[in-house]
């Protein structure tokens, strides 16, 4: 059997540091088997060429994961390739209030919120994209992929001339949006709490989340209508996942593997989505994949438990994409202050 040792940390790097010292040390076997890794402390340990390699694919479970989707197979911009698994992932989602509005009438793409906004002026706004407000920023970067035909082509190495051609359209977009925004666009909510009093207090007809219960945990919290629900687009829906790693001097591979493994069992990514757990994270599998009866109906069972605020999980998977490698994001943030907030 394996004995599974938790050893929590108040930070990813603290692990990281553990690793890359062992390596400055010589020190093989070192004492960390498998780590929960941000994209940052990835690209740390890949440069340094500390990472196991070439297992993820091999794992039974891996049948469930859908490495063809870019937002999986890049972790901010850094390639997986055979180094890491998911875990769990996090995804843009808009909210509306079911007392006030119909299904059937909410806006699926950029194109469709824009004429929703222009025909109910000042009932829509966004979260100001900058440093500290990467909601804001992945709402732009939406628009830019809608806009310029797709998330794609974006999703590679940092490509300037790409950038050159789209943002003046980009920019031209969001100021055509502008005049019909909440208060005119002069003005932008500069957080999330921000933007759901403004929903919560009818002033808007929409907010956003990242959370897989959708409106779920802000309505338990009270910062939103018990009507309140979650939705998507059909397409460009940024999200991004989570994962774990093994050090290329791990001592105990074969355990990692096996608990690599087991993290990406239905039942677990199941329980795992159920915010009573205390976790509350969205799947790193594909549900879509699962067809197994009894896991089937474990993960129908854990969506049941989200209730009625949650976006459907297969619509969370169909308009999943990946984010823009991090160069993009000073040149939204920047570009944005700059094309469109001071904008005449």
């Amino acid at each position: 059997g394996i004995t599974l040792n938790r050893v929590p940390v108040a930070d990813t790097v603290d692990a990281v540091n553990q690793v890359l010292s062992e390596q400055a040390a010589g020190k093989d076997p070192g004492v960390v088997d498998l780590i929960w890794i941000n994209g940052e402390n990835f690209a740390s340990l890949k440069q340094a060429n500390m990472l196991y390699d070439g297992w993820n694919r091999q794992l039974p479970n891996s049948t469930l994961v859908d490495y063809d989707n870019r937002a999986l197979t890049l972790d901010f911009g850094t390639p997986v390739g055979e180094m890491e698994s998911p875990w769990s992932s996090a995804q843009f989602q808009f909210i509306y209030d079911s007392a006030r509005m119909q299904p059937a009438n909410l806006p699926r793409s950029y194109a469709a919120l824009k004429e929703y906004a222009c025909a109910n002026p000042g009932r829509v706004t966004y979260i100001a994209p900058g440093p500290g407000a990467f909601q804001g920023t992945r709402f732009v970067k939406g628009a830019l992929y809608e806009i310029s035909g797709g998330a794609e082509q974006w999703t590679g190495s940092f490509n300037q001339q790409l950038w050159d051609q789209w943002a003046p359209q980009l920019w031209q977009f969001l100021n055509e949006l502008k005049p019909c925004l909440w208060r005119e666009g002069a003005t932008y909510p500069k957080d999330e709490n921000e933007l759901h009093s403004l929903f919560a207090n009818t002033e808007v007809d929409f907010s956003i989340t990242l959370a897989i219960a959708g409106a779920g945990s802000l309505i338990a919290e009270g910062k939103v209508p018990e009507t309140a629900r979650a939705f998507v687009f059909d397409d460009n829906m940024i999200g991004d996942f989570n994962y774990v790693a093994i050090p290329a001097n791990a001592p105990h591979k074969a355990a990692a593997l096996v608990l690599a493994n087991l993290i990406l069992e239905p039942e677990l990514q199941a329980a795992q989505i159920v915010p009573e757990n205390g976790f509350g994270l969205g799947y790193g599998i594909d549900v879509t994949k699962v067809t197994d009866p009894a896991e089937v109906t474990a993960l129908q069972a854990a969506a049941a438990q989200l209730g009625p605020a949650a976006t459907d999980p297969e619509d969370l998977a169909q308009s999943l994409v990946s984010d823009m490698p991090a160069e993009y994001q000073n040149l939204v943030e920047q570009g944005w202050q700059m094309h469109v907030l001071q904008a005449q």
